[in-house]
Parts: C-alpha cells; structure tokens; sequence
C-alpha cells in the first residue's frame, strides 16, 4: 500500500461535485436509563433521557461526503412532516442545496426509531433494545418520479459522480433504475451503487458495493468461510451487472475487491476487529471509495481508503461519518 499516494488522493477530495440519488432516512435515537422492571409485563421500564436524530440511508453516504469535503447533491423524497423537515434542516446546516430533496405530501419520512438503553451509571455504554420503523416501500408520486429522471438529465454533466444508494424505499423506481443504467452506458460518469435488494437491476456502473449478506441473497448462494467462494461470487456478480468491479464488505474479515479481467484482491480489516456498531459502515465505505475514484484513484487504491474509513466507523456508536482529518491522521499510523 502506497500511503503517500493515498494522502493525495485524499487531499483532492475538497470540491468533488457528487450527486447522491436514494432514500434518504431518518435514524432517530431515544435514550433512557434502566428504571426497573415492569409490573404490567416482563419488560424494562426506561427512564427517558434524550432523543437525537440523526441522518441515515442517502442521508448518511452525503453527510459522509460532506465530511470528507466534497459537494454533494442530494436526490431523493422525505415526508411533509416534522421528521421529514427535520431531515432537510441537517442538510442545510451542512452547507447542503437540498432543491432536489423533495417533501411529498402523502408520504411519512423513513424513521427507524432505535431505543436505547444504559445503566444507571453516566458512562454506562447504552444498547439497543428495540428498534421501530416507520413509512417503508412507499411509492413516491410520478411528479417526483420525472423530477428525479429529469435531475439525472440535466445535472449528471455537472457531476463528478453519481452515488445510488438503494434501500427499496421508493425513489429507486424502475424507470429511475432505467436512466441510471442508460447513463452508464454512456460510460460518461463514474456511477457507484449500494443497493440493498437489487444490486443485479444496474447494468454498466462503476461498481456495486455489497456486503456479504446481500451477495448471498442475491444469488441465493452461502459464502462460507472459503475465499475462493467469495471472489466467485464476485465474479457472478461482474458477469450479470457488468460492472467494473465488485467490492465486497466482509465485516470483521474486511473486504474483497473482484474487477473485471479476473484479477482479485483481498484486503484485511483495519484496525481492531472488536467492532462496536456498524450502523451505517456501508454509506462510509461507498462515500470513501466514490470520491477516490473521482480523484483518479484505481479500484484498489480507492478500496484501500474505504477499507480504512469503514476501519474507523465501525468503532463509533451509531450512525456515525468519517472526516478527512481522520483519514489523513490514519494514514500517517503504519498500516
């Protein structure tokens, strides 16, 4: 690994112009203390103590991309509720153009409510009891539908690269799917998709960034622990997405990186592999990997720095982003 021509990559990442297309989530955070045991039913009685929301989904991948110091534009749909303008609000604050984050009227934003519970004690680690989601596979409108097939017409000349972020909410219709995969095929812009369940929908992007789960679901196969079976699979997935490469997070075993060609490369984990939360890792490692490629970064010198940012963010608690800062500090660290 070459880290001073990492360093430089990532000191270009300033002023990237990156559109984010996906849906956008709210994960909201409600904390308590443990009280004690319920008379009514076997369950904690929590004392409340805060409620933080924070940006998850589409939302997370731009704010990850705005910490690294790219410009990003966000592309997607929230609900005309509280949640939905509190979503907006962080956007903003993060020196963010929402003009195409679009509230529609009869839609409840994506919130996935995570309770969280601690001990009695102020630095008792707080854990996840219970978590509640609201407002999943709703259909967006068919005027926001052309917004976002038109935003994809006219700002994607603009943009240094497209980042999909799927998680089958709604935004990701069919026909937006379609206008994705015609502008790759013009192979005029460097376009990255997460996708939670369609993955092999995309034809002609960049790269697709699975985990391992949703590799094995995707082809209705088990990994196991082999290696050969994992940079088979990436193999699959090259041939049905026609893709550049595949990168495949592997969790605490890090990740695989499979291009076209059949050249393969194994990268261990970063850092410790006792992992705290890996909420949100992925929207990390996209983030990362993305605007590395728009720096001019190979396959695997912008898996390298993926593998580090998402090193760095499973160890925070909850939905969390990696600075620029901390890359660069990581790589001054021998690797």
């Amino acid at each position: 690994m070459d880290t001073r021509r990492l360093k430089k990559i990532v000191e270009q990442f300033a002023g990237k112009k990156i559109m984010v297309l996906g849906d956008f989530v709210a994960d909201e955070y409600i904390l308590g203390k443990t009280s004690r045991i319920s008379r009514e039913a076997p369950v904690l009685i929590l004392q409340y103590l805060s409620r933080q929301v924070v940006l998850g989904g589409a939302g997370n991948a731009t704010n990850n991309l705005a910490a690294l110091g790219a410009t990003v534009v966000p592309v997607g749909v929230v609900g005309d509720d509280e949640t939905g303008r509190e979503v907006t609000l962080q956007l903003k604050r993060l020196g963010i153009d929402t003009a195409l984050l679009r509230a529609q009227r009869d839609r409840v934003t994506t919130t996935k409510t995570r309770i969280m519970a601690g001990g009695r004690h102020q630095h008792t680690s707080q854990q996840q009891v219970v978590r509640i989601d609201r407002g999943e596979f709703e259909r967006v409108s068919e005027q926001n539908e052309a917004a976002f097939l038109m935003a994809l017409d006219e700002e994607i000349p603009c943009m240094d690269a497209l980042v999909i972020s799927d998680y089958q909410y709604g935004v990701l219709s069919p026909r937006v799917i379609e206008k994705v995969n015609q502008i790759a095929g013009r192979d005029s812009c460097i376009i990255t998709v997460d996708s939670r369940y369609r993955m092999l929908s995309f034809r002609g992007v960049s790269a697709v960034t699975p985990n391992e789960p949703e590799v094995e679901e995707a082809l209705g196969i088990r990994l196991g622990e082999e290696e050969a079976g994992v940079r088979a699979a990436g193999e699959q997935i090259l041939e049905r997405v026609q893709s550049r490469a595949v990168l495949i997070t592997r969790g605490s075993k890090g990740m695989a990186l499979i291009e076209r060609g059949g050249k393969a490369e194994l990268i261990p984990i970063y850092g410790s592999d006792e992992i705290a939360d890996v909420t949100g890792a992925g929207d990390t490692v996209i983030a990362i990997f993305t605007l590395a490629l728009a720096c001019g970064a190979t396959l695997l010198e912008a898996a390298q720095l993926a593998n580090i940012g998402g090193g760095i963010v499973v160890m925070k608690r909850g939905t969390a982003t990696v600075g620029r800062g901390e890359l660069e500090a990581a790589l001054k660290k021998p690797l």
